[in-house]
């Protein structure tokens, strides 16, 4: 099937700050109008982390969102855009697998109950709980995290906003030299084909789009390597994938008091015992209130169940595993992202040195689906969202105002975008490409001078050490260890000969490979008592540590 020649709809720009203003004044309106609690869920909705809207961070797309809302900081008239670098993660999607087991296992305890136990519960409570139990789970392991009908809809409008805000760069002509990669999971690909999709209607628009196999052009090509490089780094995985520790910060902040409030609150209000619920069961139920609302449009009874105090709580944990699995917690984290990142200069330098050739970009548009954890490492590469102390179990009040806050970062949708400029007034050859970034569709200020546009050969220069001295074989790499008896080592470190449970580790057939605490003097209790039941033996003599100073922040125990 061929296209026909492309016919661009008009569409009027609205400045961020006015549409914002607008949605809000309309958001208002909305809610003046529907009962007081029909409002609660748009209070939820800025803290669900990853499981976040994209129009929730993006709130003028509620009025049209295909309407292109041009930031006041894009470059225009002196500088033409000839290529852009697109990094978008998949819209929005169903719970995975396991996600939907946990939530069938929380409707089991609601559903447990007989009639006879709603005796001593409050009206409210019982209410809700009897709401609870009613509500459908929706919700079969077989969708397994598969892009949902709004998910397509993300990328149609992502689609059609940016080729009304890029015309040049999406035109009819341009279409068969996209490039489009994508991860291997099925909402990636299927993001993929959904942004084709958007074109296919910006190009003709009032038709229906055909099957992306009768397009001819743009057919993604997978690329694990580079959009699940967190898949493909042995020290990653070894040192946090698979490391018990690792996500200590994570386990510890879920047993701390912020939580266990919560736990109990729920408990409490859905009249089941408090040894029954923990706090991923309560995570969940939260994210059931996010996923009601991004699938189905709906107000979930599962929203009712918390408060906003709550859900800055929830939000918090949900940072803390990204922070710690894919962002600033380890070095290994963003320096995984190296390939992605070099990916990215390559194109961009391809473009340059066709342009200074005269000759045609081969590439004008470059579209990359990933995840969420294909974005968070590479802002942090990049040296963005780093607060000035690390996010930890002990610090949720004093991180209240952080800037790594994965769901205004990276919601569904969400998309970090470089876009190559050639400026053909410029007063010498250094300024005639420059580069800027865009993040979620607005200007992103650049992180080390906070200017919204750099000149090209000054952004290489800054990201040197990134572009040429970082090495994905290398840094990837386990380092070579010769292992000595924990028994030896800690007898020796901590004048414990009579350490029992050493022994009992060295004599052990397979012994679990976690991290050892910075501080030895912390696994013990004030008595005397071993805190640690698992350890990684340390290289001659000396402690094995992480490779992020970071870990310093509280003893590490064995979760």
């Amino acid at each position: 099937m061929m296209l026909r020649d492309p016919r661009r709809l008009l569409r009027v720009s609205v400045a961020p700050a006015a549409a914002l203003a607008v949605a809000v004044l309309s958001s208002l309106s909305r809610c003046s109008l529907l009962e007081p609690e029909d409002c609660v869920i748009s209070a939820l909705s800025p803290y669900f982390g990853t499981k976040t809207r994209y129009e929730d961070v993006n709130p003028g797309l509620l009025l049209d969102p295909e309407a292109p809302r041009r930031d006041p900081e894009l470059l225009e008239e002196t500088c033409t855009p000839v290529q852009l670098v697109a990094l978008i993660r998949h819209g929005t999607r169903y719970p995975t697998a396991k996600q939907i087991r946990k939530l069938r296992q929380l409707h089991g305890l609601l559903q447990a109950r007989g009639p006879g136990d709603d005796k001593t519960c409050a009206a409210g409570s019982h209410d809700l709980r009897a709401a609870l139990a009613a509500w459908p789970l929706g919700y079969a392991e077989w969708m397994d995290g598969q892009l949902v009908e709004k998910g397509w809809q993300d990328m149609r409008q992502l689609a059609l906003r940016l080729a009304s805000l890029f015309p040049a760069l999406f035109s009819f002509e341009n279409y068969c030299r996209l490039q489009l990669i994508t991860s291997s999971k099925h909402r990636c690909v299927d993001s993929g084909a959904a942004f084709l999709q958007g074109l296919w209607q910006h190009y003709h628009p009032g038709l229906p789009p055909p099957d992306i196999a009768d397009m001819e052009c743009g057919t993604p090509r997978i690329n694990d390597k580079l959009m699940r490089f967190f898949d493909h780094c042995e020290k990653l995985l070894t040192e946090v994938e698979r490391n018990a520790t690792a996500l200590y910060h994570v386990e510890a902040f879920k047993t701390g008091p912020e939580m266990q409030n919560i736990v109990k609150k729920v408990a409490a209000t859905l009249q089941v015992p408090v040894s029954n619920l923990s706090a991923d069961l309560i995570q969940v139920a939260f994210f059931t209130c996010s996923f009601d609302l991004a699938i189905k449009g709906v107000k979930s009874p599962w929203c009712d169940v918390f408060d906003i105090d709550d859900a800055k709580v929830l939000e918090y944990l949900n940072d803390l595993k990204q922070y710690w699995k894919r962002g600033y917690g380890y070095t290994i984290n963003s320096r995984s992202s190296c390939t992605l990142f070099q990916d990215i200069f390559q194109h961009l330098d391809k473009a340059v040195e066709q342009k200074q050739r005269s000759q045609p970009v081969s590439s004008p548009v470059i579209l990359q689906f990933g995840h969420a954890e294909t974005l968070l490492p590479l802002l942090s590469l990049m040296g963005y969202f780093k607060d000035k102390e690390p996010l930890t179990a002990y610090n949720y009040k004093e991180q209240m105002h952080r800037k790594f806050r994965s769901g205004h970062i990276v919601p569904y949708a969400s998309n970090l975008i470089f876009v190559l400029y050639h400026c053909k007034n410029a007063k010498n050859p250094k300024e005639e490409f420059q580069v800027q970034m865009l993040l979620n569709e607005k200007v992103l200020p650049l992180a080390h001078s906070q200017e919204t546009v750099s000149l090209y050969e000054d952004l290489k220069n800054h990201y040197k050490d990134i572009l040429q001295n970082c090495h994905t074989s290398k840094e990837c790499e386990l380092p070579k260890v010769e292992f000595m008896p924990v028994y030896q080592v800690l007898a020796t470190l901590t004048d414990q000969a009579d350490c029992w449970l050493c022994q009992q580790l060295d004599s052990t057939k397979e012994p679990e490979l976690v991290f050892v605490p910075a501080e030895v003097n912390t696994w013990w209790t004030k008595d005397g008592r071993w805190t640690n039941d698992r350890v990684w033996y340390p290289q001659q003599g000396k402690l094995h540590s992480a490779s992020s100073p970071a870990e310093s922040f509280g003893p590490r125990k064995t979760l």
